[in-house]
């Protein structure tokens, strides 16, 4: 025998079959029907059944973006061809150009340019003290590049388990609601707080799910224009220097094409 019933415009039915409604000790228990599901499945349906902890999850949320946004604007403006701005470099730095070179430099965008930039400032130095210059403004450019992407991982990791604490939670009240009727509840019911108790998790895996893929998006960018920092420090200590080594060494070849003759070395006297 089966039983219909109509609560707020969804019909259900209870018997062996496994319908909606259940006859539990003389009573019909709970409706839990496509329109309340897709009730729930709206903003603010989630945002009411899931309680306190969603707006936690929409904070986390909200972070997480403002942090995505910030970062996709960063490597856009970082976004540079080293392989043209050092051919541009070099050209200037052969012809000891280097007030052109520092103003190149200073134009384009960028941390690869800035420590390209900071070479150049001290062109003058020996070829070991040039290096260390190079490496300290890589290092300067290092905590900008990885900044906000820490703070991804941040609220793709803690997403999940703010959500399963909600559903911790909403499981709990759930079964004490269960124990104090005495026991006596319909599937229907016992569903119902199911339901609601999970939405906590679905909204907490549905923030973290696309912030780690961000994440490692960054993470591999930020690992790339790393090594383009260190690729462009080493060529711009060797440009530099092998640039004022034939400088120092131009007048000698300029001598030995000529033809000049070296001075004979002193014989010794016999005595």
């Amino acid at each position: 025998m089966t039983s219909w019933s109509m609560r707020g415009g969804c019909w259900g039915g209870g018997g062996a079959g496994g319908k909606l409604l259940v006859l539990v000790s003389g009573r019909i228990g709970s409706v839990v029907c496509p329109r309340m599901i897709l009730g729930l499945m709206e903003p603010s349906g989630l945002i009411e059944r899931g309680g306190p902890l969603v707006w936690i999850l929409l904070g986390l949320a909200f972070v997480g973006t403002v942090c995505v946004i910030e970062r996709l604007f960063y490597f856009h403006r970082a976004r540079i061809n080293v392989g043209d701005l050092l051919v541009g470099l070099a050209h200037h730095i052969r012809r000891r150009a280097f007030a052109e070179a520092v103003h190149e430099a200073a134009r384009a965008p960028g941390p690869v340019a800035r420590v390209a930039h900071a070479a150049l400032l001290r062109y003058y130095l020996p070829r070991q003290d040039l290096r260390d210059v190079v490496q300290e403004a890589g290092q300067l450019e290092v905590p900008q590049i990885e900044n906000n992407v820490r703070a991804i991982l941040g609220v793709a990791l803690l997403a999940p388990l703010v959500g399963m604490l909600g559903t911790m939670v909403g499981m709990v009240e759930t079964f004490q609601r269960v124990s104090e009727q005495g026991g006596f509840s319909g599937p229907g019911e016992l569903s119902g707080g199911v339901f609601t108790a999970l939405i906590t998790s679905v909204v907490g895996l549905t923030v973290a799910v696309p912030m780690y893929v961000f994440y490692l998006y960054f993470l591999g960018r930020a690992k790339r224009l790393v090594h383009r920092i260190e690729r462009a420090g080493i060529e711009m200590v060797h440009l530099i220097s092998d640039a004022r080594e034939e400088s120092q060494f131009a007048p000698f070849r300029g001598e030995v094409s000529a033809g000049k003759a070296m001075p004979p070395p002193p014989l010794n006297a016999t005595p």
